[in-house]
């Protein structure tokens, strides 16, 4: 698989409203911010990385292409029909920028797994994962139809895309799912890790 034929997208589209709109993916874990880990990750593994959100002169100093929204208001999933429509590349790997403890392998399994279909994410115990996930440019308009009908939750695109599945048990060959596909959505949860 050619990397020009992928992308990677981090969503940091979020108003931070349960972290008192403090910039999560700034923060620092194991002496490096997770939107610098995220960005190493994913220009391993893709020909292009680029960042989802608002304001993007937040985010000036990282040399990075940013796309704004394409659609206010439609949160994560206008975030995911954004980071497709912003690229030519078929596949699209989307994180959201709060997860520190992502990990190569398991973008790799991801990209391979949504050759066919729509796209491939992890399905946990509490459902799918569809900010930890790659979807390929045949998705784009079925999710731009989605939220032109006000159908916003984006674990519901399995009702409207094929999507490839890791299990929470395919999740164990990468590490312990509940770290690898932490994510720090308040201050408690950034204390924890510490």
């Amino acid at each position: 698989m050619s990397v020009h034929t992928t992308a990677g997208a981090i969503l940091a589209g979020g108003r931070a409203r349960r972290f008192d709109g403090r910039d999560k993916s700034r923060l620092v874990v194991d002496g490096t911010s997770i939107i610098v880990r995220q960005i190493q990750l994913l220009q391993r593994v893709t020909g292009d990385v680029f960042l989802v959100g608002h304001a993007p002169e937040r985010f000036a100093d990282l040399g990075l292409r940013t796309v704004e929204d394409r659609v206010a208001g439609a949160g994560a999933l206008g975030g995911i029909y954004s980071a497709l429509a912003s690229t030519t590349a078929d596949r699209v790997l989307v994180v959201a920028c709060d997860m520190p403890f992502l990990v190569e392998p398991l973008l790799q399994s991801l990209l391979v797994l949504a050759a066919s279909g729509d796209g491939a994410w992890v399905r946990t115990r509490r459902g799918p994962e569809p900010l930890v996930a790659c979807y390929r440019q045949s998705a784009r308009e079925r999710i731009r139809e989605a939220i032109e009908a006000g159908h916003l939750k984006a674990a519901d695109l399995g009702l409207q895309l094929r999507m490839g599945e890791l299990s929470e048990q395919d999740m164990a060959a990468f590490g312990d799912p509940d770290r690898v596909l932490a994510n720090l959505n308040t201050p408690e949860d950034y204390a924890r890790i510490q």
